[in-house]
């Protein structure tokens, strides 16, 4: 008998297509430049609001959850510049496949000879990187310029901070996309994502950093995929975390992105079944 091999699959070719994908999103983004500038101001603002609101909070108890002044009032810079590149308040790739939900479009996203999961992946790592790029510099160099602040010294804090990043990107994702796949269910997942985003805003360290919740409560927080979004890497760039405290930091964020993957992948495949079954 005669055994039919299959051909291997075309890892370089299925790279350069995300690539390409990434770079879609990209540029994609960079075409709302009013609305790019508009944001960066709008963070800029609220910079300014909440670092004068932590420096008399620091004033008051100073070393509060173990902060200085300067390490608190760069904990705002930073946050504020990490709010559109890792999606704080949602949007960006939710609101294309809600609008394809209400096309209907969706099931032809399903049946492309892509990963649905990996295509919006790529699509929101572009993105994010252009978020970072155009949002996020302009709060951080008014705050240095306004505020005594404190940066890393070290190149490489500024790499592991830039990996730390790209781990919060792909854990919102994973939040994001499994709060974007009941809509297969909910036919709407407005809803959903409305509260998806008040916990990702209390406990992803948006409002305040993690240290500061009291007892059991920053315990529980500190281990929860929102911590991963603003709270971890920003530590990371304070340089709160190091040697083995660095890698559990970015241990944590790595585990959650697998974890919150893998959990959208099956969603998918239950998602996959429901259209297969409605469609006949």
């Amino acid at each position: 008998m005669e055994t039919q091999l299959r051909p291997p699959p075309d890892v370089g070719g299925t790279a350069r297509l995300y690539l390409a994908v990434a770079r879609g999103g990209f540029r994609r983004y960079s075409t709302y430049r009013a609305a790019t500038v508009a944001g960066a101001v709008t963070n800029t603002v609220f910079g300014f609001i909440l670092a004068y609101t932590f420096i008399a909070l620091w004033q008051a108890r100073p070393g509060l959850g173990g902060y200085d002044t300067a390490q608190a009032v760069t904990y705002i810079w930073i946050s504020q510049s990490l709010l559109a590149t890792v999606a704080v308040l949602g949007g960006g790739f939710q609101d294309d496949i809600q609008e394809r939900f209400r096309k209907g479009d969706i099931a032809v996203d399903l049946y492309r000879p892509v990963d649905f999961q990996g295509w919006w992946l790529a699509n929101d790592i572009g993105r994010a990187g252009f978020q970072l790029l155009a949002r996020g510099v302009l709060p951080v160099v008014a705050g240095c310029l306004a505020f005594d602040t404190r940066l890393p010294h070290d190149p490489s804090v500024w790499a592991v901070f830039l990996v730390s990043v790209l781990l919060a990107v792909v854990v919102s994702f994973g939040l994001r996309f499994l709060v974007s796949l009941t809509g297969f269910w909910l036919q709407d997942a407005d809803g959903i994502r409305s509260v998806t985003v008040v916990l990702t805003m209390f406990f992803s360290g948006m409002l305040l950093p993690l240290g500061l919740f009291p007892g059991w409560l920053g315990e529980i927080a500190r281990v929860l995929p929102w911590a991963a979004m603003i709270q971890i890497p920003t530590d990371v760039f304070l340089e709160r975390s190091a040697g083995t405290g660095l890698f559990g930091s970015l241990g944590l964020q790595a585990l959650w992105a697998v974890l919150l993957l893998a959990a959208g992948q099956g969603v998918q495949r239950l998602a996959t079944r429901k259209v297969v079954v409605q469609g006949g």
